[in-house]
């Protein structure tokens, strides 16, 4: 049985950007509310975790979603707004410029939409009117709703720009950055990317995920939120078509009015007391990432003359986003240098950052045994960091081995870990759920399998929920 103080108003699951952003907007008007996570560390697929003196980010290349101040409407105005959040307490700083690198073309990422459609006619010249005509369709739908218009966004691009190598280079970045579709992204996940990255931009904290996660842990003491670490649930128990109870970890057993899961769909699923419903193998994300990261000695590093912010490359004929055969497919990818954002006067990252993520095989990493697992990580770390370099300015390999100063992996393993997300994917089930709705009268899904993407959505996500099941009703 559970205490008299065990109920709660709501119970959230996974103290990521959307369960924070939840509980922050559910504390604001008085709900009496408990987030609980299962590991140390706050975050989710967007925290931090720390080697010696440095500290690391997952997941965050960037906070997308970046708008000059004084515009209106915008997803991440939203935000601040619904969380009470200034502008300066973000610390958003602009990229320097990101792009887009494929079979000798270059489109720019550069918070400018305008250069942009330069690019594309620079580029692509015949099929320029039809990519305005795109983009003009894709303002006329409402990427937020919660009935999202379904279909194929490579269909979508086939048949309204006709062009391959264009199609290829505009799924590039909003597959990498959100589609857990293989070889696809559905077309409201595809229009949620087209605002985020191509219409408005990339920015970074100058200190990076942490300052996010230090605003959302601030916002839900200051409304009284409880929050409990390394304490995840067992069991969910499921009476008269409800959860009646949460087991927890630790032994104990807490009840809410409604519960919100940021743990995604099948994970959440397999949390339940009684017979699971059907779950089709097709639903279950496939799509997991290795990602290497080196840190070097900040005067060498100054003079590799390194000044993109992100680069999402494809050095193949035709962009294929899939699990692969082998550990890691260094084909395409993503590189991230986090020192190229505009910090302001004085402020300059202690060292300098590269980041390479490209699409990893789960089972194939998971099967390895520790000796091998480890070998292979080392061994992924150089050809990714070489595979990246062929992108940036030429640094001989003696200068660019003198000035390293540590690298660091992740691999699908390590994400479903520290995650629980099955397979390591990284986005989650194949099927999303936009009014967060379940088969149980107050169950919930926040996050990922909602369906909104990157750390501005995965906010927006915990609020719309909250908003949604918790404050109107």
């Amino acid at each position: 049985m559970s205490a008299p103080d065990s109920h709660y108003d709501a119970v959230i699951i996974g103290a990521g950007m959307s369960g924070l952003a939840a509980a922050v907007r559910l504390g604001m008007y008085g709900r009496r509310v408990l987030v609980l996570e299962r590991h140390n560390a706050p975050g989710g697929l967007n925290s931090f975790y720390a080697r010696g003196q440095r500290k690391y980010d997952v997941g965050l290349h960037a906070l997308t979603n970046w708008v000059p101040e004084g515009v209106k409407g915008a997803p991440l105005v939203k935000l601040m707004r619904q969380l009470r959040i200034r502008r300066e307490e973000l610390d958003l700083c602009p990229q320097f410029g990101s792009r887009v690198a494929m079979a000798g073309k270059n489109l720019r990422l550069n918070n400018s939409f305008d250069d942009l459609l330069a690019d594309v006619a620079r580029e692509f010249p015949k099929s320029v009117d039809r990519f305005r005509e795109l983009d003009a369709w894709i303002a006329g739908l409402d990427e937020a709703a919660l009935e999202a218009h379904g279909g194929s966004a490579r269909a979508l691009l086939d048949e309204r720009l006709g062009d391959p190598l264009l199609r290829d280079m505009l799924l590039l970045p909003t597959c990498f950055y959100g589609s857990a579709l293989e070889n696809d992204i559905e077309v409201s996940q595809f229009a949620v990317m087209w605002r985020s990255l191509f219409r408005e931009g990339f920015a970074r904290p100058f200190i990076g995920v942490r300052q996010v996660i230090r605003l959302l842990l601030d916002r839900c003491r200051e409304h009284g939120v409880e929050r409990r670490m390394k304490c995840g649930v067992a069991k969910l128990e499921v009476r008269a078509g409800r959860v009646a109870a949460l087991q927890l970890d630790d032994g104990t057993e807490v009840t809410a009015g409604a519960v919100y899961s940021s743990a995604g769909a099948v994970e959440t699923l397999r949390m339940r007391s009684d017979a699971l419903p059907h779950i089709g193998a097709q639903s279950i994300g496939r799509l997991g990432y290795a990602e290497t990261i080196a840190t070097y000695a900040p005067a060498a590093f100054a003079g590799f003359g390194w000044q993109d912010t992100i680069v999402f490359f494809c050095d193949a004929e035709c962009f294929s986003y899939r699990s692969p055969t082998q550990l890691v497919d260094p084909a395409s990818g993503v590189i991230c240098i986090p020192n190229n954002y505009h910090y302001g006067e004085g402020r300059v990252l202690d060292e300098g950052w590269l980041r390479v993520t490209a699409l990893a095989n789960h089972d194939a990493w998971c099967a390895l045994p520790e000796p091998e697992y480890q070998a292979r990580k080392q061994e992924w770390c150089g050809r990714l960091n070489r595979v990246a370099r062929a992108h940036l300015p030429a640094v001989a390999d003696v200068t660019h081995d003198a000035a390293l100063t540590s690298t660091d992996v992740f691999t699908p393993r390590t994400v479903r870990k520290f995650t629980g997300h099955l397979n390591g994917a990284i986005y989650g089930s194949t099927v999303k759920r936009r009014d967060g709705r379940t088969d149980l009268e107050n169950l919930f899904l926040i996050g990922t399998d909602q369906g909104f993407l990157g750390v501005t959505g995965a906010m927006l996500s915990g609020i719309s929920m909250a908003n949604l099941h918790g404050l109107k009703a």
